[in-house]
C-alpha cells in the first residue's frame, strides 16, 4: 500500500499518512532547476522556477541546482591554481596602513556591509567561511548569507536584530524546533511570543511585532504550511522560514516570500554529523545587521566548520535525492503496518518520517541496532530519538501535545544505507506485529 497525500488547506498544516490510502506509484525525487534570481526596475523576471521577486540582482549564469551546489563559491580557484577551497585559519592578518585599518573598521560599525581588501580580524569574518556563505545564498536564491556557530547562535542573531529596533514581538507557529520554542517562550533575549494557528497570523500581529516565525516541514511532526499564503498573512513583518529539514533542494522560501531562511547547518547541509553551525540565507540589508550582531556577540563560525560545509554543499542534492527514496519507501511500509498507529510523511518528501507506535517507542528506540538511536538529524547515517524525551523535552506537555507531538511519537533521520537493511531493522525494534 503507498502513501496518500491529503489535500492542504491554503494555510494549513500538513495531513497524516492513512493506512486506507490507495495506492500510487514510488515517489521519484527529481531536482529542481536553479534559476538566477535576476531583478531589474520592472521586477523578477520570469524564471522556470517562478521566482518571487525578493532581493537584488545575483550575478550568476542559470544553472541546475546540482551545478551550483559543486561550484558556488569555488569560481576562483582554478585561476589561483587549486582545485580544493583552501582553510584560512587566521584569526588577525597584517596590516601595515593603520589608519585605512581604522576606516575599514568604521565602515563596517556603520553599515554592517563586508569590509573590501583583506581580512581584518577573524570575528569580523573569515574567506572560508565566506565562500560557504556565498555558496549557500546561491542555493536559497537570496544576496547574501550569514554563518554562525550554531542554529540558535543565528536565530538568536535574528532576534537581537529585531530587539535593537524595538521589535520585541514575535508570532510563531508551533511546532518549531523545541530550543526554539524555548528560546521565544522563555524571554531569554527580551522577546514575547504569541503562538497562533497558521490562520490567525494577521490577527496576531502589532505595531511592535518583529517577525513571523515557522517552520516547513516542522519538526517533528513534519507538518507542512502554506509559505506563500503565511507570508502573504505577514504583510510588512518579516517572515523567517526555517528550512533545515526540506533543504534547498526540495523548497527556497524566498520564492513563496519568507524574507529569512533558516537553517542549522549542523544538519543536511554538512551532511556527515561532525560540523555544528548556521546560517541566515536573506537580503543584503538584513546581512549587514546580522553581521554586526555577529562580530559583537562573537558567534562566529570556526574555518574548519565553513570548509566542511562548503564540502557538504557539493553532494547534498544528491544526498538529499537518495535519503528522500529510501524515506518514502519506509514510510509507505510503516503505513502499511498493524504495529504503527500514524506515519507523518511531507507532502514535498524528504528524508525525515515521524511515526506513532501502538506499543512503547522506547522500545523500539532500544532494539535499533543498524539505526543510530541519537538526537540529530541529516546524516549520511538513519538516526532516530524520541522526541518528547530529548528534542521538545523542554517544551511544556501540554504545548507539545497540542503542537501534535505525542508521547508515542518517534522520529526518524533517514540515511543513505540499503533501504533493506534499515527496514530489517525497524522490523525487528518494533517486535511482535499486533496480536501475534
Amino acid at each position: 500500500m503507498k502513501i496518500h497525500r491529503i489535500e492542504y488547506d491554503r494555510i494549513g498544516h500538513g495531513a497524516n499518512v492513512t493506512r486506507d490510502a490507495p495506492p500510487k506509484a514510488r515517489p521519484v525525487f527529481r531536482l529542481p532547476r536553479m534559476d538566477s534570481v535576476v531583478y531589474d526596475t520592472q521586477g523578477a523576471q520570469d524564471a522556470q522556477d517562478d521566482l518571487s521577486g525578493i532581493g537584488q540582482v545575483i550575478a550568476a549564469p542559470a544553472r541546475a541546482l546540482a551545478t551550483e551546489a559543486v561550484h558556488a563559491g569555488r569560481e576562483d580557484l582554478a585561476a589561483l591554481g587549486l582545485h580544493a577551497a583552501p582553510i584560512d585559519l587566521s584569526t588577525t592578518y597584517p596590516s601595515y596602513d593603520s589608519r585605512g585599518e581604522a576606516a575599514r573598521i568604521d565602515a563596517f560599525a556603520a553599515d554592517g556591509a563586508e569590509p573590501e581588501g583583506p581580512p581584518v580580524y577573524a570575528r569580523l569574518g573569515n574567506p572560508t567561511v565566506a565562500r560557504f556563505e556565498t555558496a549557500l545564498a546561491r542555493l536559497e536564491g537570496t544576496e547574501s548569507a550569514v554563518a554562525f556557530a550554531s542554529g540558535m547562535a543565528a536565530l538568536s542573531a535574528v532576534l537581537l536584530v529585531r530587539n535593537a529596533m524595538g521589535l520585541r514581538h514575535v508570532v510563531a507557529v508551533r511546532p518549531l524546533y523545541g530550543c526554539s520554542d524555548h528560546l521565544l517562550t522563555a524571554g531569554l533575549l527580551g522577546t514575547e511570543v504569541t503562538w497562533v494557528d497558521p490562520a490567525g497570523i494577521a490577527d496576531a500581529l502589532r505595531p511592535d511585532t518583529g517577525l513571523v516565525m515557522v517552520e516547513s516541514p516542522a519538526n517533528p511532526t513534519l507538518a507542512e504550511l502554506d509559505l506563500r499564503a503565511v507570508a502573504h498573512a505577514c504583510g510588512t513583518v518579516p517572515l523567517l522560514a526555517d528550512n533545515t529539514f526540506a533543504t534547498p533542494v526540495l523548497q527556497r522560501p524566498v520564492e513563496q516570500g519568507a524574507r529569512l531562511v533558516l537553517h542549522s547547518a549542523t544538519k543536511y547541509l554538512g551532511g556527515h554529523g561532525d560540523v555544528m553551525a548556521g546560517v541566515v540565507a536573506c537580503d543584503e540589508e538584513f546581512a549587514r545587521k546580522l553581521r554586526q550582531v555577529r562580530f559583537a556577540t562573537g558567534g562566529v563560525l570556526h574555518p574548519l566548520a565553513g570548509y566542511l560545509l562548503l564540502r557538504g554543499l557539493s553532494t547534498l542534492p544528491v544526498r538529499v535525492r537518495a535519503a528522500s527514496s529510501n524515506a518514502a519507501e519506509l514510510a509507505r511500509r510503516l503505513a502499511d503496518d498493524p504495529r504503527v498507529a500514524r506515519v507523518h510523511y511531507p507532502r514535498i518528501g524528504g528524508a525525515m518520517i515521524a511515526f506513532e507506535v501502538h506499543g512503547d517507542p522506547h522500545e523500539v528506540i532500544a532494539g535499533v541496532r543498524l539505526i543510530t538511536p541519537a538526537v540529530s538529524l541529516g546524516s549520511v547515517d538513519s538516526l532516530i530519538q524520541h522526541p518528547a524525551s530529548i528534542s521538545h523535552r523542554i517544551v511544556p506537555t501540554a504545548d507539545r501535545h497540542d503542537a501534535g507531538v505525542s508521547d508515542r511519537l518517534l522520529r526518524m533521520s533517514v540515511g543513505l544505507e540499503d533501504v533493506e537493511d534499515l527496514w530489517s531493522d525497524l522490523d525487528s525494534a518494533l517486535g511482535l506485529r499486533a496480536g501475534a
